[in-house]
């Protein structure tokens, strides 16, 4: 038994060194190679980025909807070649969704097994709480990983309950889950954990202190010109600069929800199916419903459109 817990120790080891080569050597290096995985993120996120794979500590980020928190986890797992684990939060989520729950089908079956064969008088409640019982979910998957610490994606946190954020505490703190009849479950390879919130409700603190912390914004013009240009090369450079014009100015606006990147991709990928060659009134009006996803958006916008094309105007 020793030599198989060195052995483990070993490959743990092997497994953290090889894991830090991988990792940037500075903030100018973690932009170039988001980058080079077409996330063109501003410095502040790549400084957050670059700390939260140093320190080894979770990642929050806040922001409106539509400003690219996800992806960055996704980015993430493909640059650095690991697996990732994601947990979509909703409301009412618990524990057997997101950790853990027992099968309790194979225990009733154990259960009929030990009758049918006359082993019920020796068999133990503890018996019926092994490992082969456990149906894992994704947190637990994390901390279970067993050849390489994968993305851990928490995506939409803010649609949970307080008691859902205080489960979390130990996995960030310790990177560990306990389970009552088996104990505490330690992480061999600590998941690197991207955390996200739209800011429907403010987040406990107690949360926020295990976490390193970033804001994303929806990106400038500049920055938003040059993802489409990225995202969607076949669409004429002039008439995507009036796009973003276009969806700056939208966000502008008292929306209810205002277009994302994601909205913006689409909107240019739209005129490039219908060879558009300029931003008509029509044109706008027709594809709207890609930008807005609320009806009162678009009956604000549809009103302002005159300026909204007016602002696009070279």
């Amino acid at each position: 038994m020793q030599a198989s817990a060195t052995d483990e120790q070993a490959q743990a080891t092997d497994g953290q060194a090889s894991a830090a080569k991988a990792l940037p050597g500075s903030i100018d290096e973690t932009l170039a190679a988001l980058q080079a995985h077409h996330y063109l993120a501003d410095r502040r996120l790549a400084s957050a980025v670059f700390l939260a794979l140093r320190l080894g500590k979770p990642l929050l980020l806040e922001g409106e909807p539509g400003t690219g928190k996800t992806e960055i986890a996704k980015v993430l797992a493909s640059w650095l070649g690991k697996r990732l684990i994601r947990l979509q939060c909703y409301d009412g989520m618990d524990l057997a969704q997101a950790a853990y729950e027992w099968d309790h089908a194979r225990q009733l079956l154990e259960i009929r097994m030990a009758e049918s064969t006359g082993r019920q008088g020796d068999m133990q409640v503890s018996d019926l709480y092994e490992t082969r019982f456990l149906l894992r979910r994704p947190l637990l998957q994390a901390i279970e990983a067993q050849t390489a610490a994968p993305v851990l994606l928490i995506d939409e946190l803010d649609r949970t309950d307080e008691a859902f954020e205080a489960y979390l505490l130990e996995l960030l703190s310790d990177f560990q889950m306990s389970i009552p009849e088996l104990g505490t479950i330690s992480a061999l390879h600590p998941p690197l954990v991207i955390l996200t919130s739209n800011r429907t409700r403010e987040l406990h603190d107690a949360v926020k202190r295990r976490c390193l912390y970033q804001w994303v914004d929806f990106p400038d013009a500049g920055r938003e010109d040059a993802i489409i240009a990225r995202k969607v090369p076949e669409l004429d450079a002039a008439l995507r600069a009036r796009v973003v014009v276009l969806v700056q100015a939208l966000r502008g606006l008292d929306l209810f929800k205002k277009p994302g990147v994601a909205e913006s991709i689409d909107f240019a990928r739209a005129l490039c199916v219908l060879n558009a060659e300029s931003l008509s009134d029509e044109l706008v009006r027709q594809g709207l419903g890609v930008l807005l996803k609320v009806q009162d958006d678009i009956v604000l916008a549809t009103e302002q459109l005159p300026a909204l094309l007016g602002s696009t105007v070279q």
